[in-house]
């Protein structure tokens, strides 16, 4: 399977498990990142989840944004995703900024996803070692949107999440 459609997959796994019956159920908060799990037993599946401390423009309803660090099937790796309360603007970029780092998603409908793979374990070592992370993005209807995201604790929950998975 390639990464994109492991990446595809393990979304459509967690938007299902987070819209349908088998709600996710916080496992534990650590500052401003939760860790979540759905199914139980050898199939009990572990993320991290934060929202944005702030939204721009604050003229604009946003929805509910997040951005997550889920297990990658198959491998060891995390894969970092931003899940969006609005469609994104088809073949856009959303740009990620931590510290002096830059990584680019790439977007499908109201989710994004890193652009090049490889850069996956980068963007997660930029967030362990960060203290905030910038995401821009254009929405669909072409209002350009900023999220502050706070970067405390998730060294602790994306330690919890290995633990869990």
């Amino acid at each position: 399977m390639s990464p994109k459609t492991c990446t595809l997959a393990v979304s459509v796994v967690l938007l299902s498990a987070m819209s349908a019956s088998a709600q996710p159920t916080r496992v534990k908060q650590f500052d401003a990142w939760g860790v979540y799990s759905y199914g139980s037993g050898n199939a009990r599946n572990c993320y991290a989840l934060s929202v944005p401390v702030s939204q721009l423009p604050a003229s604009v309803a946003h929805g509910e944004n997040f951005f997550l660090v889920a297990p990658q099937a198959g491998t060891s790796g995390l894969m970092p995703q931003a899940i969006m309360g609005y469609g994104i603007k088809a073949d856009s970029r959303i740009t990620v900024t931590i510290g002096s780092e830059s990584f680019i998603l790439v977007p499908k409908e109201n989710a994004a996803w890193v652009r090049d793979p490889a850069r996956e374990p980068a963007l997660v070592a930029a967030m362990r070692g960060g203290s905030d992370m910038t995401l821009k993005a254009t929405s669909a209807r072409g209002t350009n949107t900023t999220y502050t995201f706070s970067l405390k604790g998730v060294s602790a929950a994306l330690n919890e999440v290995n633990r869990c998975n």
